[in-house]
């Protein structure tokens, strides 16, 4: 399995302590929170423009301003795997006012940057999660396979395994095609490519047998035909309510989903932090946010920072366990 993946450097890490409710803190911290945000809030996103992730932190920048009574500017920062625009957050007053909009790769940063001048572990606090992302595993109609189980059939009998192509080394597609291999004993074989867009063309034209990504990329080739979404990589039905998933399929547990998220510096005061998620949770209650990002093929979630936290925590664990069975590189 250890040729299961090679490739470029990916990004990630995560854990975050459990942080002090508001009401244990001193009275200097709550007057804090109380005069937060006194200026413009800086968005930094660690993905260039146009992109699903760009789009989605424009998308609810306007309604994090209405709530925190400030303007909030959006800067890419798109470059090494995220860590540019981590640099530009963890190098920033643990005030609030610059924030880090970034993607489930978060959790893969700090097993491919080890020399960086700071620690996604540690410099970092959860404020929130903003939307879910479900991968979909799908094949170019080309191959006759109709679902997960012939998938598997075909990639027993191929003398090569099946290539299955994703957006990236380290990306939620990436892992998912990893850990089906390790739980299904099949031989696979990863194709990393920069974008879901290629993904999807290569789909298309029959040069690619299979790929992982998300629905805003795949929904051309569904329409064209070309191509054939097969399973979720979630643990329950998301985006495409007629396509089973994976853990439906035969592997119970099977939960791997892509997310977007913010998050603020280690040491901002807690109410300033727990303010940051109201924020973020009123952005993503909007009905028409909610639509489009439905038309994204997200899903919004309440932010809730805590939860966050614990999910940082289990999905560090499942890729260094992945890391540790499957012989899978992200460097």
């Amino acid at each position: 399995m250890r040729s299961l993946i090679t490739g470029r450097r990916p990004l990630l890490a995560a854990v975050l302590p459990a942080l002090a409710a508001p009401a244990l803190l001193p009275t200097g911290a709550l007057a804090q929170g109380a005069t937060f945000p006194n200026r413009p809030i800086r968005l930094v996103v660690a993905f260039a423009a146009g992109g699903n992730s760009d789009t989605m932190s424009r998308l609810i920048q306007p309604r994090l301003s209405e709530f925190l009574g400030q303007p909030v500017v959006v800067e890419n920062r798109a470059g090494a795997g995220g860590a540019l625009a981590a640099g530009q957050v963890a190098g920033a007053p643990a005030d609030g006012h610059t924030l880090f909009f970034d993607a489930a790769s978060f959790i893969i940063a700090q097993f491919i940057h080890r020399n960086l001048p700071f620690d996604y572990e540690k410099d970092f606090q959860p404020v929130g999660m903003v939307a879910e992302v479900p991968y979909i595993l799908a094949v170019t109609t080309g191959t006759g396979i109709r679902d997960l189980k012939g998938y598997l059939e075909q990639a027993r009998i191929a003398r090569d395994g099946m290539s299955f192509g994703s957006p990236g080394v380290g990306n939620t597609g990436h892992l998912a095609g990893a850990l089906l291999a390790h739980r299904s004993g099949t031989k696979m074989e990863h194709i990393p490519y920069r974008g879901g867009a290629e993904v999807a063309r290569d789909l298309a034209a029959g040069t690619l047998p299979s790929g992982y990504l998300s629905l805003n990329s795949l929904s051309p080739v569904l329409e064209s035909g070309k191509a054939r979404a097969i399973a979720l990589t979630s643990g329950t039905r998301m985006g495409i309510e007629s396509v089973p998933t994976i853990a439906e399929s035969g592997f119970p547990g099977f939960d791997l989903t892509s997310w977007n998220a913010i998050f603020c510096r280690t040491g901002t005061p807690e109410p300033i932090r727990r303010k940051l998620e109201e924020a973020v949770n009123f952005a993503t209650q909007d009905a028409e946010v909610r639509q489009r990002l439905a038309a994204m093929g997200a899903t919004a979630v309440p932010a809730d920072a805590d939860r966050l936290a614990a999910r940082l925590v289990s999905e560090r664990v499942l890729v260094q366990n992945l890391m540790r069975d499957t012989g899978i590189s992200f460097g």
